[in-house]
């Protein structure tokens, strides 16, 4: 279930920045898709986000920057060691200007500079550019 609602999730972001929204009501949650999103708005992504009644069904209210062209989430397992991040990022983002591969680690949900940086592997969560 968690891959499906963090893939969800990204859908509704992608399709509200096309339609140019200025916020998103996203609904399920996870704690996946909160740390998420704060590698997301870390790197400029988008403005802010708000998590609304966590303990229950919970809502988060995403405001939009026009910044985000594509984010998608990985519904297939993809493990990765820490020398083989870099590799996997040139094959998947389009570019190697921008863009960042998200992944959990044994250190949390961490982007690719900072899992390379701390040398550490992980499960490949999804991407945005």
């Amino acid at each position: 279930m968690g891959r499906r609602v963090l893939s969800n999730a990204l859908s509704a972001l992608v399709n509200a920045e096309r339609r140019a929204k200025a916020t998103v009501q996203l609904q399920p949650i996870s704690t996946v898709v909160s740390s998420f999103l704060k590698i997301m708005k870390d790197r400029g992504y988008i403005k802010n986000f708000e998590v609304h009644d966590p303990h229950r069904v919970g809502k988060i209210t995403v405001e939009l920057q026009g910044r985000l062209k594509d984010c998608r989430a990985l519904m297939y397992r993809q493990d990765l060691k820490a020398r083989d991040i870099e590799q996997y990022r040139l094959r998947m983002l389009p570019t190697h200007q921008w863009g960042y591969v998200v992944m959990t680690t044994p250190e949390g949900v961490l982007d690719h500079e900072e899992a390379m940086k701390r040398n550490v592997g992980g499960q490949v969560l999804g991407y945005f550019h």
